[in-house]
């Protein structure tokens, strides 16, 4: 499978990370997929954990946005996951339907983002959505600590996914259930907290680890096409 750029780099911003890259499939699109990368934050991973996920979107009919971001604390990174999803209205797509997919950190971005607006549906692969929790139990190695600046604490509420519930947009948790990187624990405590605040979220448990989420050859990732084709 590719993992080359996709057709078309559009930047959103004017620092190097400030980017994204647009795929169209040939035909109408079922609607747009933003593609957020994970890895903890951390600059040493980029946009290429997002790409290999795009071929396998683009031929199944959807349109994509992978997205690239500053990876030096959340001062940087919250910014620009916001501004890459606002930016959507400017692509040259025309849909209903704005899904938001990451990966791990990625799926804690999207999950995040969805509260400001601009996507119809989320789907959270293996997410961060509990940073107390996931700062308790070190993932990451501190990672949590090193996104925020400071341990988590309640000025972070606005940050933390499951202390952001209820959301008007309806979330899917996807998640392996032999993760040693991101326990599941981590999608049930979100859903068990969506659910009970009225809001719209379904944990979706697969077989594998942190990474059969967005390995295009695995059944976890032939599932979230399944229920990507429900939107």
């Amino acid at each position: 499978m590719s993992t080359s750029p996709g057709d078309r780099t559009i930047r959103y911003g004017d620092h190097p990370d400030q980017f994204g890259e647009l795929s169209l499939p040939e035909d109408d699109a079922r609607g747009l997929v933003v593609v957020v990368h994970g890895g903890f934050w951390k600059p040493q991973y980029g946009i290429e954990y997002a790409r290999p996920l795009v071929p396998s979107l683009v031929e199944d009919g959807w349109a994509t946005w992978a997205v690239e971001y500053r990876r030096s604390g959340a001062r940087a990174t919250l910014p620009d996951v916001r501004a890459a999803v606002d930016h959507v209205a400017e692509l040259p797509v025309d849909v209903d339907t704005i899904v938001g997919l990451g990966h791990s950190a990625g799926g804690h971005l999207v999950t995040w983002a969805a509260a400001g607006g601009g996507l119809t549906h989320v789907v959270s692969q293996a997410g961060v959505l509990d940073l107390v929790a996931a700062y308790d139990a070190g993932l990451g190695g501190g990672a949590v600590e090193s996104f925020l600046g400071h341990p988590p604490g309640p000025a972070d509420r606005e940050t933390d996914p499951v202390r952001m519930v209820p959301l008007d947009v309806p979330v899917w948790c996807v998640h392996g259930t032999d993760d040693d990187v991101v326990p599941i624990a981590q999608s049930r405590s979100y859903v068990a907290a969506a659910t009970d605040a009225g809001a719209t979220a379904e944990l979706v448990e697969v077989d594998g680890d942190h990474f059969a989420v967005i390995d295009p050859a695995t059944d976890a990732w032939t599932t979230q096409l399944e229920l990507l084709r429900s939107f």
